[in-house]
């Protein structure tokens, strides 16, 4: 899969945009917003990284993290070549979704503390 998740994000208001087409600079409170990159790799104690379970030509997606008012999941996401799907969330929510099963299809989820994470559908 080719397509990727691309956000932008203001370090002094946390504002946070999607790029959908040409990465040009964006300015927000008078400073250039930078592009967040997804981590792969969780070495922290809570857990960010989607998870996910296949059934059938479904997969459940869950992240194993904690859902407080201060800290949580804001959205999970999966991104193929042509389709993206978006599940936002609340704090106290619970982290559970549904996607259709594609094979090299990557899972996005964004921390409102750590930010974004990804993993390839396998």
């Amino acid at each position: 899969m080719k397509k990727e998740l691309i956000l932008k994000k203001c370090n002094k208001c946390d504002t946070l945009i999607k790029i959908i087409k040409k990465d040009t600079s964006i300015i927000c409170c008078e400073e250039e917003m930078h592009i967040v990159k997804p981590n792969s790799v969780d070495a922290s104690f809570e857990k960010h990284i989607p998870t996910y379970t296949v059934s059938g030509n479904k997969i459940t997606v869950c992240v194993n993290h904690v859902m407080d008012i201060d800290h949580y999941i804001e959205f999970i996401t999966m991104i193929t070549d042509n389709k993206e799907e978006t599940y936002y969330f609340n704090p106290n929510d619970k982290l559970e979704v549904q996607f259709e099963y594609i094979k090299g299809s990557k899972l996005y989820s964004y921390c409102n503390k750590h930010g974004l994470w990804v993993c390839e559908v396998k």
